[in-house]
Formats: C-alpha cells, sequence, structure tokens
C-alpha cells in the first residue's frame, strides 16, 4: 500500500469526558484505536492492528477533528491540547476542550450525554504483514502507522476509500500469488524434463 495513501479507520468506543473541579477543564478522552482485535473489511478480507505499531508515531504534529473535518480542529499535540498515548490495548488520547470554542462544547455536550461515542484516526501504513490462511481468506497485520490525526464521529465505519484501497492490495497480492505458484509449477516442470 502506498505511503502516499492516507487510510482512516473507525470504531465505536468508549469516549468519555471529564470535567477538572479546580480549572473547569473539559476534557474528551478514550481510544482512537484499538490493537490485537481483528475487523472483517469484506468476506474473507481482515485487518488488526499489532501491539506496538503506534510507538514511532506520537511524536508527529497529530491534530483531533469532529469527523475527519480539518477545519474542525480540537486539538493538536504540539500544542498540548491533545495528549496520545499507546498501550497494549491501542492508541489513547485526552483533548482539552476550548470553552471559547462553541463547536468544541456543543461536541463535548453530546459525548457527555452519549450522543456521540465513536472515534476515528488517520494514518499512513509503515509495515505490515499479509497472512493467507488455508481456508483462502487473507488477513493484514499492521505492524507499524504513521498517525495524522484522531477523530471524534458520529459513525464508526471503515470508510469505503479504506476497503477500496486493501481491495486493489489483495488483487495484486492474488496476481503476485498466482506468478509464484506458475513460476514454481514451471520449475518443477523443467526438472521432472531434465529427469526424464
Amino acid at each position: 500500500m502506498s505511503r502516499t495513501q492516507i487510510q482512516t479507520r473507525s470504531l465505536k468506543s468508549e469516549l468519555k469526558t471529564r470535567a477538572e473541579p479546580t480549572n473547569d477543564e473539559m476534557t474528551i478522552e478514550g481510544y482512537f484505536a484499538v490493537c490485537g482485535k481483528e475487523t472483517e473489511l469484506w468476506q474473507g478480507a481482515y485487518e488488526e492492528i499489532a501491539q506496538g505499531a503506534f510507538d514511532k508515531t506520537l511524536g508527529n504534529d497529530i491534530r483531533a477533528l469532529v469527523n475527519h473535518d480539518t477545519t474542525l480542529v480540537l486539538g493538536r499535540n504540539k500544542a498540548n491540547t491533545l495528549e496520545l498515548k499507546a498501550d497494549s490495548h491501542g492508541l489513547w488520547g485526552s483533548i482539552k476542550i476550548n470553552p471559547k470554542d462553541t463547536d468544541a462544547v456543543n461536541l463535548y455536550e453530546r459525548v457527555k450525554r452519549g450522543d456521540v461515542t465513536a472515534c476515528s484516526f488517520g494514518f499512513n501504513i509503515v509495515s505490515e504483514q499479509t497472512e493467507w490462511r488455508d481456508d483462502g481468506s487473507v488477513k493484514w497485520t499492521i505492524t507499524e502507522v504513521d498517525v495524522h490525526e484522531v477523530t471524534v464521529c458520529t459513525f464508526p465505519a471503515y470508510e469505503d476509500t479504506a476497503v477500496q484501497a486493501r481491495q486493489k492490495d489483495y488483487e495484486s497480492l492474488k496476481v503476485r500469488e498466482l506468478e509464484a505458484k506458475k513460476m514454481k509449477l514451471r520449475e518443477v516442470a523443467k526438472k521432472w524434463r531434465s529427469n526424464n
């Protein structure tokens, strides 16, 4: 998969709000990505994020957005308004809500009421492993990512573009696998002919 192809993945999460009693600071926090959980992209095609996939990306300039909309910025790690941590469960984040930003405060209230509970993240795949299973299915295990953004979103779903990108990967991998099998058969036939 091309590193210029920005991917997004979404999940239903347990986003929570918190208000600090000492300074009235409002935060939205929760896991924006989960490791070790296999997701079915389409029948016979699966994807999972490996533990440690986020370890090298947390120093990036990462923004917190609403529904992947770059005009609705909630926070930024370089501004210390977004805190991100990777652990054995996944990518955890805490967004400090700007009390003067009505969009952010409204979103905080929606999360607080439980109206919005989903989140997502935008990234490039740096490295991954492909496993062809005996049943004919394929599984990608993403071992390293380059995160650009995390987002609080209304609907948790893989976007069509992410699935389409994976389907292109799948098709090119199947072609390469078929070519490798043909090459092996040619070698076997050549050995058989030379022995007979």
